[in-house]
C-alpha cells in the first residue's frame, strides 16, 4: 500500500484526516505464481516478521529479542482484559453461524482499491466529508472505488461457508458506505473499523483475541502482514490489488477457503496447506 493513500492500514495515530497527497497507486510487477496454489499462497508463513519497502510503507519492524519488551508485557495485559465478558468486539454467534469458522476480511487492497483521483471505470463513487477546523469548514470529497475482479463471486461463496466479518483499519466514514455498496447480499455479519484496532509499534493491528471467537476457528484474510502480526498462524495471505483487471487472486482463493471451511482446527488445516 502506498504511503499517503486513504486506505493505508499501517499509518501513524495522528493521521486521522484523509489526505489527497500520493493517492495514485500503481501496481508493482507481480511475481510468477507457483503451479501449486496452496504452496504459493502460504509461502510467506515461513517468516514471522515481514519488512516492507518504502513503496508500500515507511514503517519497519524490529526483530525479536530474548528479553521481554514493555510493549509485549502491555499486550499480555491487554489480552487478559479482552477476555472479560462483555468486552468482545463481536456479538454472540447467531444460530445461522453456529459451528462455522469466523473469517475476518480486510477491505482496501484486498477487496477494493480507492482513490480521490477520478477513475473512468470506477464501480462506486462515494462522498466523504473530511472534518475541518475552526478556520476551515468541512470539505466534502469524492472517493472513486474499484472492485477487485471476482469479488462478488468470492463474497457470495464466503457467505455460504463462514461467519464473515469486515475488519478494516480505515475510518468508518469511508469504509461503511463503501461496504454498503459492495456487500449487497449482506455477507458481513459485523463491521469493525479503525477504532477496533490495537495501535502497536506504529501500526493498526487487528487483534483476533478481542473478537470473542475461538482462535482455532478463526481466519483472517488481509494483504498487509502488519495487520495480523499478533496472529500470523491464523492468516491467509493475499496479494495487494490496485487496478489489475486481469487479477484472479480472489477466484483462486475460493477452493482454498472451501477446503478450510470444514476444519476443526485452522492451525492444523493451514499447516497442511503450507506443507511442501
Amino acid at each position: 500500500m502506498e504511503h499517503g493513500s486513504i486506505i493505508t492500514q499501517a499509518r501513524r495515530e495522528d493521521a486521522l484526516v484523509l489526505t489527497k497527497q500520493g493517492l495514485v497507486s500503481k501496481s508493482s510487477p507481480k511475481k510468477p505464481r507457483s503451479r501449486n496454489i496452496f504452496k504459493a499462497l502460504f509461502c510467506c508463513f515461513h517468516t514471522q516478521h515481514v519488512g516492507q519497502s518504502s513503496s508500500s510503507t515507511e514503517l519497519t519492524y524490529k526483530e525479536e529479542t530474548n528479553t521481554i519488551a514493555k510493549s509485549d508485557l502491555l499486550q499480555c495485559l491487554q489480552y487478559q482484559f479482552y477476555q472479560i465478558p462483555g468486552t468482545c468486539l463481536l456479538p454472540e454467534v447467531t444460530e445461522q453461524d453456529q459451528g462455522r469458522i469466523c473469517v475476518v476480511i480486510d477491505l482496501d487492497e484486498t477487496l477494493v482499491h480507492s482513490s480521490f483521483k477520478p477513475i473512468n471505470n470506477a464501480d462506486f463513487i462515494v462522498p466523504v466529508e473530511i472534518e475541518g477546523t475552526t478556520h476551515q469548514p468541512s470539505l466534502p470529497l469524492q472517493v472513486y472505488v474499484l472492485k477487485r475482479p471476482y469479488v462478488d463471486e468470492f463474497l457470495r461463496r464466503m457467505g455460504e461457508l463462514f461467519e464473515c466479518v469486515l475488519f478494516t483499519a480505515s475510518l468508518a466514514k469511508y469504509a461503511d458506505p463503501v461496504t454498503d455498496l459492495l456487500d449487497r447480499c449482506g455477507v458481513f455479519r459485523a463491521r469493525l473499523f479503525r477504532e477496533s484496532c490495537v495501535f502497536h509499534q506504529g501500526c493498526y493491528v487487528k487483534d483476533l483475541s478481542r473478537l470473542g471467537r475461538d482462535l482455532r476457528k478463526t481466519l483472517i484474510l488481509d494483504n498487509s502482514p502488519a495487520s495480523y502480526i499478533f496472529h500470523p498462524e491464523n492468516a491467509v495471505p493475499v496479494q495487494s490489488w490496485f487496478d489489475d483487471m486481469a487479477d484472479t487472486e480472489l477466484l483462486n482463493l475460493i477452493p482454498v477457503f472451501e477446503e478450510l471451511s470444514g476444519a476443526d482446527d485452522v492451525y492444523t488445516s493451514l499447516g497442511q496447506l503450507r506443507a511442501p
